[in-house]
């Protein structure tokens, strides 16, 4: 059984590092895309600091993403393409961090709390984003592109662990 062992934050790229080990492990063997991305958002969830949402969208057509796994309160169920952090990220086909939500064009609140918020695209074999992962957090600034790079390792680590053809 899988127990997620504690990180000290005291070195964020060394801790991005070792959360990566804890997913490889978490995710070991099982293939199911649902099941991963459960495990992926609540390991982030539980293991990240200063998040009030962790989770995942994917594309459900070419001009929409719908909600999947996640940890925090209930979300938005649908996010256009070019809508919002999330939908401007798989528009622009690149990460985002954002240092206050209240600052970004056509933000959508789903969590009034929320002040930052870090987007990292998931990308098939043909480097097409089919979604994303979403991270929010109360705490303006929170995300940082050492963030970026750790959870753009994570959306490695899900995507290759799943299998993609069921």
């Amino acid at each position: 059984m899988f127990a997620a062992q504690t990180i000290d934050m005291s070195d964020k790229a060394a801790f991005h590092r070792e959360l990566a080990t804890q997913l490889k492990a978490l995710l070991d063997g099982e293939r199911d895309p649902i099941a991963n991305a459960a495990n992926t958002a609540a390991l982030i969830f539980q293991m990240m600091p200063d998040l009030n949402w962790a989770g995942f969208y994917f594309m459900q057509s070419d001009d929409e993403l719908v909600l999947g796994p996640f940890q925090g309160k209930p979300a938005c169920v649908r996010i256009a393409v070019g809508r919002g952090v999330c939908g401007t990220a798989i528009d622009l086909g690149t990460s985002m961090v954002i240092k206050d939500v209240h600052d970004f064009p056509g933000h959508i609140a789903c969590d009034p709390d929320s002040r930052s918020e870090l987007v990292v695209l998931l990308m098939d074999g043909d480097d097409a984003a089919f979604g994303v992962i979403d991270l929010d957090s109360p705490v303006p600034g929170r995300f940082d592109k050492v963030d970026q790079a750790g959870i753009e390792a994570l959306a490695s680590i899900y995507v290759a662990a799943c299998d993609w053809e069921e």
